[in-house]
């Protein structure tokens, strides 16, 4: 990495640019959601009952929608799910225990086919998983502010949590926008993006704090943190490119169940990288620039 050395990006300069890019991410992402009258919750949040199939070969979905459809389940979900000759029955807002059973029966009447998973919740518990992962999300960012103000500075800590917010902002509107589910699994990923992204954004100002109690009357304050994001920028490559190597191991290989928690994680990864360099720092050099104003 000895070509970032020596790195002399003008990165606080460009946060203009990069604000626009982030403020139209954010819209399409909550126009998405607007549009959609929401994310697309799984069962773990709605409640109701999921059965994922092995045919003996691949069966096309309107045979299996038929033979739902003669049993007076005509608004299951259906869809392939990793192999050609596996599917995915999702039946929505119930708690019915015998919906499992009515569709392995109405399968298995034409069939050979192999049983290889089953859920079944209920819309009270899904209500309640729903509300606490959002809780979980908030608290989580909660405590991170007051961590950052008690070990740096209020602005520091107002930076870092707007720059959490909008990665994961992003994240969720992708998640819309491309029609992907928002589970247990994925609320865990979010959590995730918020520790890598607050770890890569700590590293940066720990760089900035060492600067800026050189003494350097000639230098700029927004100079200053440019530079740091530039000495920080090595570590930087190294950790988010070896994270996406892993994540990316994850998305491909990691098979159905797993894809959308590495979906989730490869986003987070590169938002939080781009958050870190041109969110974060960049809201302290805006921070800086109004306190005058202020005063006067």
């Amino acid at each position: 990495m000895s070509f970032f050395a020596e790195a002399n990006f003008d990165f606080v300069g460009k946060r203009r640019i990069a604000a626009l890019i982030s403020i139209v991410l954010i819209g399409i992402g909550v126009a998405s959601l607007i549009v959609k009258q929401g994310p697309r919750y799984s069962i773990d949040f709605t409640g109701g009952s999921l059965i994922q199939v092995q045919f003996p070969e691949p069966v096309p979905v309107d045979e299996v929608r038929q033979a739902l459809n003669a049993i007076g389940y005509s608004e299951a979900e259906i869809q392939q799910f990793g192999a050609p000759n596996e599917m995915l029955v999702r039946i929505q807002n119930t708690g019915d225990s015998t919906a499992i059973q009515d569709v392995k029966e109405a399968l298995r009447d034409r069939w050979d086919l192999v049983l290889r998973r089953e859920e079944t919740v209920g819309p009270k518990i899904g209500g309640e998983l729903r509300g606490a992962a959002t809780q979980a999300v908030i608290l989580a960012l909660v405590l991170i502010l007051i961590y950052l103000w008690a070990r740096f500075e209020l602005r520091f800590a107002v930076a870092a949590i707007v720059a959490l917010v909008h990665d994961v902002m992003i994240t969720l509107g992708v998640f819309s926008a491309t029609n992907h589910e928002i589970s247990l699994a994925v609320i865990a990923a979010f959590l995730t993006i918020v520790g890598y992204s607050l770890n890569d954004t700590i590293v940066v100002f720990d760089r900035i704090r060492e600067n800026l109690r050189v003494p350097s009357p000639r230098r700029r304050y927004a100079e200053i943190l440019n530079r740091s994001v530039n000495q920080s920028l090595a570590r930087t490559i190294v950790t988010s490119g070896t994270t996406i190597v892993v994540v990316g191991v994850l998305l491909f290989f990691g098979g159905e169940v797993l894809r959308d928690f590495a979906f989730a994680l490869t986003i987070g990864v590169v938002v939080g990288t781009y958050s870190s360099i041109f969110v974060a720092t960049p809201l302290l050099v805006e921070w800086e620039q109004r306190r005058p104003r202020k005063a006067k």
